[in-house]
């Protein structure tokens, strides 16, 4: 199935998947270019910022649990996060605290955390539609990464 076939499905948990890598890229790359500050909430939150970028990973692409060597602990962690509420939730925790940067300064980790509360809308229409939560192909959703796990 290509990516054009998956986005035809109108399945809110591929649209949110999709969005989750976006806000990857995005929490990395802001995180990093927001270190450099003076304000101190501001860089601890993108200190955090970081965390989440590698967290979101472990979340969207499940053949990474395998992959990398991680503790137990996280791996227990990473898999509560599987249906498309708990998805939500945690999306919408990270974007929470994305959003705690405005109280000190306006930066651009606004765009992270926009990113990440549409990547939790997606998720909770899926989940009030009741869409079964589908693993996009291209990011190891289906075939090898659903043998392994």
């Amino acid at each position: 199935m290509t990516l054009k076939e998956e986005f035809a499905q109108r399945n809110f948990s591929i649209y949110g998947q999709w969005l989750g890598i976006l806000s990857m890229i995005l929490c990395f790359a802001l995180g990093i270019a927001n270190i450099f500050t003076v304000f101190i909430l501001v860089l601890i939150i993108s200190i955090i910022c970081l965390v989440f970028s590698f967290v979101i990973l472990f979340i969207e692409v499940p053949l990474l649990l395998r992959i990398c060597p991680t503790s137990a602990g996280f791996d227990t962690f990473i898999r509560r996060i599987s249906t498309n509420y708990m998805r939500a939730a945690a999306y919408a925790i990270m974007a929470v605290v994305q959003w705690l940067s405005l109280i000190q300064r306006a930066t651009s980790l606004i765009a992270a955390a926009v990113f990440l509360s549409l990547t939790a809308i997606c998720y909770l229409l899926a989940g009030a539609k009741g869409q079964a939560f589908i693993g996009s192909k291209t990011l190891g959703g289906a075939g090898i990464a659903q043998m392994i796990v």
